[in-house]
């Protein structure tokens, strides 16, 4: 039984290749998805007064933190764009660990059947 499960584990299958597949697409939109929002606050927030986002390594920072969904104590954003910006990266970070999660329960789900 032990020997079975180990032959399992080492086991290369097609679900793997899924499950990285899925993982790096999820990454790679991420980062996008970082990059973007990373732009577009700091267009919206570098003009804002008593604003903390004073170059595109803080509104970097601010996105980052917020897809990480640990936020900051930036007194970002201030504006109604940057608000926007801000409530949509909220949403991508909902949005992929949902998928990821589910990425996962597909992958263990399959090597049960």
């Amino acid at each position: 039984m032990i020997r079975e499960e180990l032959r399992r584990l080492l086991t290369w299958e097609e679900r793997h290749r899924r499950l990285v597949g899925r993982l790096g697409l999820a990454l790679v939109l991420t980062i996008g998805a970082d990059a973007l929002g990373a732009v577009l606050t700091w267009l919206f927030e570098r003009g804002a007064r008593h604003g903390d986002v004073h170059g595109l390594g803080d509104a970097l920072f601010f996105a980052t933190t917020q897809i990480l969904t640990v936020s900051s104590s930036m007194q970002t954003p201030l504006t109604a764009a940057g608000r926007v910006v801000d409530v949509g990266l909220e949403l991508w970070a909902v949005f992929i660990v949902t998928a990821v999660a589910g990425s996962f329960a597909s992958f263990f789900r399959s090597a049960d059947v």
